[in-house]
């Protein structure tokens, strides 16, 4: 399923999609949104949560995460609260509830969470917990993404495996920290002073950007409109996936001037030989 966001200022353009696919799962718990503020123009934020915990209970997890964002999101007022503040907010206070729905229905609800939030001055800021991921293209280039806290993480910052490695290693899945677990999340916080025209952000789940090289997705985001982009990169990682594929989603946002003079290139996702999947 994909969806486009429609523009949110005056003074710049922000163009947005997302996209969500169960993959080759008995059932999804990912969840994806892309939110504008019901009342400061050009306030957006884009959020995904990748549930973990037997068919409900990552599902409650996700949705809990989700849920709080937007709660707390409709009561932000840019520049009055920190955007930091409020995206910690989120995941400390999504992390307590799912906390508290694991005591209640005997379950293990857990889920990661990324999250980008963009302001009406064009400044962005950005929050993750576990391995689910946010980039910052600019042009083709990647000016920055998350580092995940996963075990495999920990290994490539080490320097005992290399990125590559990582991708293919057995122990890919392990996760040293997500919402919902006994123990205190690993919170991590990100700012950019202000986007440029041009400039990409985006949220997704492992299970898309497993299947890509950085240059790829950037290729994909400049080549093509948001809602194009995020049909290809879906499709292709549903490709590469060779039916054993997990949950995907991811939301995009590019920030364009308000009158642009052409319209992306139409363009295809390359079809490379597949990446082994966990």
């Amino acid at each position: 399923m994909i969806k486009s966001a429609p523009p949110m200022s005056s003074q710049f353009r922000l163009a947005g999609a997302t996209g969500i696919h169960q993959g080759d799962r008995a059932y999804q718990q990912d969840r994806v949104a892309l939110l504008s503020h019901p009342r400061f123009n050009g306030c957006l934020l884009g959020i995904v949560a990748d549930g973990m915990g037997g068919r409900s209970g990552g599902r409650k997890a996700s949705d809990q995460v989700i849920l709080t964002a937007q709660q707390l999101f409709e009561q932000y007022v840019p520049y009055v609260e920190a955007a930091p503040a409020l995206l910690r907010r989120i995941a400390e206070e999504a992390h307590l509830v799912i906390g508290l729905i694991a005591l209640s229905a005997e379950q293990e609800p857990h889920s990661t969470l990324a999250a980008f939030l963009i302001n009406p001055r064009g400044d962005c800021h950005w929050v993750h917990v576990g391995d689910s991921r946010v980039y910052h293209f600019r042009r083709h280039d990647l000016v920055a993404r998350t580092s995940d806290h996963s075990y495999v993480q920990g290994l490539v910052d080490r320097g005992e495996i290399t990125e590559a490695e990582a991708q293919i290693h057995p122990k890919s899945n392990i996760l040293m920290g997500c919402l919902g677990t006994p123990e205190p999340p690993p919170v991590t916080l990100y700012s950019i002073d202000r986007l440029e025209p041009g400039d990409i952000v985006m949220a997704c789940s492992d299970g898309l950007w497993h299947y890509f090289e950085s240059h790829e997705i950037g290729s994909a985001l400049v080549d093509l409109t948001p809602r194009e982009a995020a049909q290809a990169l879906v499709s292709g990682a549903r490709r590469r996936a060779r039916g054993g594929g997990d949950n995907l989603s991811l939301a995009l946002v590019r920030m364009e001037p308000p009158e642009k003079v052409a319209a992306p290139k139409a363009a295809v996702l390359p079809v490379l030989p597949p990446i082994q999947r966990r």
